[in-house]
């Protein structure tokens, strides 16, 4: 009962999104983009005060870890998505709608994601070792990765290959066609530039999540955690989007927090699993993994308004 009243407040939530507040398109504001920020966060916030009176504070803890991860993650996904929506040079009107239309794919996408890989660490316990391992390897890269790579957001999108993938097997429209998708020319269906841009858009959501759902089976396995707390963060994706798209260079330092915080989550795992008599079995507290989440996370994005980024 519990899951159907989630997901049910979930498409409630969606449809006033959608059809009450943002029927016509236009272009979001920074005042709207905060009220909204503040309306999920609280939302989630609140979902969370169900979680820990219901389930406990081992759970509510547990919650707000995969929550404050997950949020924190999202911020490479705006950055991201800011370069793929100024390579395709989308108009502000229409950013919503693409956002929208994401994040129902990156919700059925996530989810699938993540019975995947609950059933494999029930099946093959060993996989706690393969997730475990690659957080600790993505963390480090993070860290010591010089920018300017070709795996840069700026080469992804000139070099996309879902993009060139489309225009090779479908027929795309030169322009775009308002918000629209599809069109129909001559008899014809045409998906639009506006639809390359969403299947970019999910396709580096769906590289996200290989990094963002192992950071969360890292802090529980239990599939009621795990699916909520990556479902009330993408919630919000759009609105943090809307209000950071102007100022998120200015956190530069962030991608070493977020770093940092893999790499801990996947030592973490490696921890709680051991390694035999090499290494004993360790389990860290939930209440101390937390707090080291969110002072690394913190830390990151004081210094980064503290000091100025490197010059290139």
């Amino acid at each position: 009962m519990t899951w159907g009243l989630f997901l049910a407040g979930i498409l409630v939530l969606l449809a006033v999104d959608l059809g009450l507040f943002h029927r016509q398109a236009h272009r979001v504001t920074m005042r709207e983009a905060a009220v909204w920020s503040l309306v999920w966060v609280a939302l989630s916030l609140a979902f969370n005060g169900y979680v820990w009176t219901s389930f406990g504070p081992e759970a509510g803890l547990e919650f707000l870890s995969a929550y404050l991860i997950e949020k924190a993650l999202s911020v490479d996904n705006i950055f991201v998505f800011i370069v793929l929506f100024r390579y395709m040079k989308v108009q502000p009107e229409y950013l919503h709608r693409v956002l929208f239309a994401g994040i129902l794919g990156a919700l059925v996408l996530r989810g699938v994601f993540i019975v995947a890989g609950l059933a494999l660490i029930e099946l093959f316990t060993w996989t706690i070792y393969l997730f475990g391992g690659f957080l600790l390897y993505t963390g480090i890269r993070l860290l010591f990765v010089s920018e300017g790579g070709d795996d840069e957001p700026g080469a992804v999108a000139e070099d996309n290959w879902v993009k060139k993938k489309v225009e090779q097997w479908l027929r795309v429209t030169r322009e775009f066609e308002g918000p629209r998708f599809f069109v129909r020319r001559q008899g014809k269906l045409f998906v639009t530039t506006l639809f390359v841009t969403l299947l970019m858009v999910e396709t580096a959501d769906v590289m996200f999540a290989l990094d963002s759902i192992p950071a969360i089976f890292g802090i529980s396995t239990d599939p009621f955690i795990v699916f909520t707390s990556n479902v009330c963060a993408v919630m919000g994706l759009r609105a943090m989007f809307f209000l950071l798209e102007n100022i998120i260079d200015r956190f530069y330092y962030l991608k070493y927090g977020l770093g940092l915080v893999l790499s801990f989550v996947g030592v973490k795992m490696l921890l709680e699993k051991g390694f035999g008599e090499w290494i004993p079995a360790y389990h860290i507290p939930i209440g101390w993994s937390l707090g080291g989440v969110a002072a690394l996370l913190v830390g990151s994005v004081v210094i980064s308004l503290l000091v100025p980024p490197p010059r290139k």
